[in-house]
């Protein structure tokens, strides 16, 4: 598969994960260039062992924490600090809250659904995560009912 059309097919997958980890549209999209940047280096060194959608989502992941670690060592002055609310793109207040809960959950859980919401199979998450498939299944089911009572607060306010 030629990198083009790996970007194209992936792109949006993967900085949708990116953006369920950071929820900071810019960030998630530096991220995600970073991410295929990444890819686009380290192509010819991919051995298929795994699918090389399991690899792109490795990198991606690994690289989402990376960066999270760098923020939390070296904070940034934060753009947005200075602008208006007319200047911040709306979201949906639906989908902000979504981020925004799945922003909230452990670092593994934050992983893990941002792959199930790009309909990642399971057994795939779990290779790449590195736990079996069966946990996976478990702490999916787990995530959807914390972010189902976050819904259900949310929705009485």
């Amino acid at each position: 598969m030629e990198f083009e059309e790996i970007y194209k097919n992936y792109w949006q997958k993967i900085y949708r994960v990116c953006r369920g980890y950071v929820n900071e549209d810019d960030w998630a999209k530096d991220i995600t260039q970073d991410t295929f940047i990444i890819v686009y280096k380290q192509l010819q060194n991919f051995r298929n062992e795994s699918s090389i959608s399991t690899w792109i989502y490795r990198i991606a992941v690994n690289n989402c924490l990376r960066q999270i670690e760098k923020q939390k060592r070296f904070p940034k002055n934060e753009v947005y600090d200075n602008l208006t609310e007319a200047e911040v793109i709306p979201i949906d207040t639906k989908i902000a809250f979504l981020y925004k809960s799945i922003n909230e959950l452990k670092e593994l859980d934050r992983i893990i659904i941002s792959l199930e919401l790009e309909d990642i199979k399971q057994a795939e998450i779990a290779s790449i995560v590195g736990i079996s498939e069966a946990n996976v299944r478990v702490k999916i089911h787990r995530i959807k009912e914390k972010l189902t009572e976050k819904f259900k607060s949310y929705e009485r306010d």
